[in-house]
């Protein structure tokens, strides 16, 4: 999220499904959210990029991730630039970022990030071939974003 908000001079909010808070689990619609959740919600339509992830759970993400993003309707997010990336106990869980996180319909950049235990150390993650792949996502990002002049970033 960092070297997305620096290289395109981008301002950064990061987000946990817990900040959101208790009211996102007996949301039935959006206006049922407290303030604080509305207002993250908000964030998250009006963003130019978004940088989603989940944990694997039984093959998917998990259900409160899911259920965030179904309180949103789906033209909200129609052509946004979204980076989907996902942990998970081991490799098997990998086509979750290509299956399971296509349910936007805004544009999941071709790279997605998808990282294993073995991918951290200390919490940090320090896998060289992850950490390329999120460069490569971070480069794709620049043919999709417009600046404030509207002309394509990679035209500058």
């Amino acid at each position: 999220v960092q070297d997305i908000a620096t290289r395109h001079r981008l301002s950064s909010r990061t987000y946990d499904i817990d900040d959101v808070g208790p009211s996102l689990g007996t949301a039935k619609w959006a206006r049922d959210l407290d303030a604080r959740a509305q207002a993250i919600l908000s964030d998250v339509i009006a963003a130019d990029v978004l940088v989603v992830g989940s944990p694997t759970y039984k093959g998917s993400y998990t259900g409160l991730f899911k259920h965030f993003f179904d309180l949103i309707d789906p033209s909200a997010l129609r052509g946004k630039p979204v980076v989907l990336t996902a942990t998970g106990g081991g490799e098997r869980h990998s086509l979750i970022v290509e299956h399971q996180l296509g349910f936007f319909e805004a544009f999941a950049l071709p790279t997605a990030v998808y990282a294993t235990d073995k991918d951290f150390t200390d919490g940090v993650l320090r896998s060289e071939l992850i950490l390329k792949r999120a460069a490569q996502a971070v480069d794709e990002i620049a043919v999709l974003l417009v600046n404030k002049s509207g002309v394509r970033i990679a035209a500058e």
